[in-house]
């Protein structure tokens, strides 16, 4: 497996191995350089690899080739095989033909496939990949809602609490008001006293978070993780979310945000990019400037008009409104964006960076409890 096809003749595979071994050559024998590496180029066929010099067309079809890897690889080997064959070859009936879709596992790398193709689908494929959707969805709700939850639980403050929970345990305070228990021939301390800390929630109405999200294809990670995001967000005291996605045109999508999965299977990936008209329209929502977030998600790219997106920062920004420009809005939060205009953005007074959901939610409940 790791010589590859040109030492098949002098080698000797399991049938296992054999199988794992075409299944990889199904989907990585694709590659455009293998020919100038004088590596045959093609899929395998299901009876195992291909001796030197075959140009057969694979007899595998995406099905064969799914059920084959879901039984001879582990289930984080799947997941990457699958993504590569999305991401890295295209083959788009993983998510567009319904014999696949009722076999496939779930995850975040065919959520964006479906995003991508669902345009292609009929109605009965979109109903199944809805599902996915909403599988993927679910989970990622699961994770952020607990990070939410513990972000908007209030800080800690050094005034005493007789409130007596586990997370507001004050453990230097307990320690020292105990010392005096401490057994040494035992090298036990025996706690008679617990302390425990006071949670503060102060200020905590009519805070505004506007996201503006870029809907262009290069930002569909940041797309999903801000309708995903923006639903954690919605409904938490003293906060009102606004989500908006933006191309050439702007929609607010703020109505839909309770459904995240409906929201997605809304979004219109492609297209060009005027964040210029997105940041007026967020001009537009702001109530209270002074206590408003207004987070950009985008790559910073500017189709439009790139003057009227610095005097729209700038509008907001003197105001007295937080502005983040947020290059990659996801689990990796490893951007890729225009800095020049991430550079003229800072230097008005934005926040340029990424931030995982996570910590942009830390980052409002820090906002929202000063």
């Amino acid at each position: 497996m790791i010589l590859g096809a040109p030492a098949s003749s002098g080698t000797s595979l399991s049938p296992d191995n054999a199988s794992r071994d075409a299944a990889l050559d199904w989907l990585y024998g694709r590659d455009d350089d293998l020919a100038q590496r004088g590596v045959r180029k093609g899929g395998a066929t299901s009876g195992g690899p291909k001796g030197p010099g075959g140009s057969e067309d694979s007899v595998l079809t995406t099905v064969d080739w799914l059920d084959g890897i879901t039984r001879l690889f582990p289930k984080e080997t799947v997941e990457r095989l699958t993504r590569d064959a999305v991401d890295r070859y295209q083959i788009h009936d993983i998510v567009t033909d319904p014999k696949v879709l009722e076999r496939v596992e779930p995850s975040p790398a065919l959520l964006k496939a479906v995003l991508r193709t669902k345009h292609l689908m009929d109605p009965k494929v979109l109903e199944l990949a809805r599902k996915l959707v909403a599988a993927v969805v679910a989970e990622m709700m699961r994770k952020l809602a607990t990070e939410v939850r513990v972000a908007f639980s209030g800080t800690r403050l050094r005034r005493p609490s007789q409130v007596r929970l586990a997370r507001n345990f004050d453990v230097k305070r307990t320690l020292r008001g105990n010392l005096g228990h401490y057994q040494p021939q035992e090298r036990k301390l025996y706690i008679e006293d617990a302390h425990f800390f006071t949670r503060s929630r102060r200020h905590v109405d009519n805070w505004q978070v506007i996201l503006l999200v870029d809907q262009s294809g290069s930002m569909v990670s940041s797309v999903i993780h801000s309708a995903v995001t923006a639903a954690c967000l919605w409904g938490l005291p003293g906060v009102r979310t606004h989500l908006v996605a933006f191309d050439t045109s702007v929609v607010d999508l703020t109505s839909d945000v309770t459904d995240p999965v409906d929201l997605l299977m809304k979004v219109q990936l492609g297209g060009g990019t005027d964040i210029s008209r997105a940041v007026s329209y967020a001009g537009e929502l702001v109530a209270n400037p002074r206590r408003t977030i207004v987070a950009l998600i985008s790559d910073l790219y500017e189709g439009g008009s790139e003057s009227g997106l610095l005097r729209g920062a700038r509008a907001l920004i003197e105001q007295g409104c937080r502005f983040l420009a947020l290059c990659a809005l996801d689990e990796d939060a490893n951007p890729a964006f225009d800095r020049d205009m991430g550079e003229r953005l800072a230097d008005l007074g934005a926040f340029v960076g990424a931030m995982t959901p996570g910590e942009l939610a830390a980052f409002v409940a820090e906002a929202v409890n000063a």
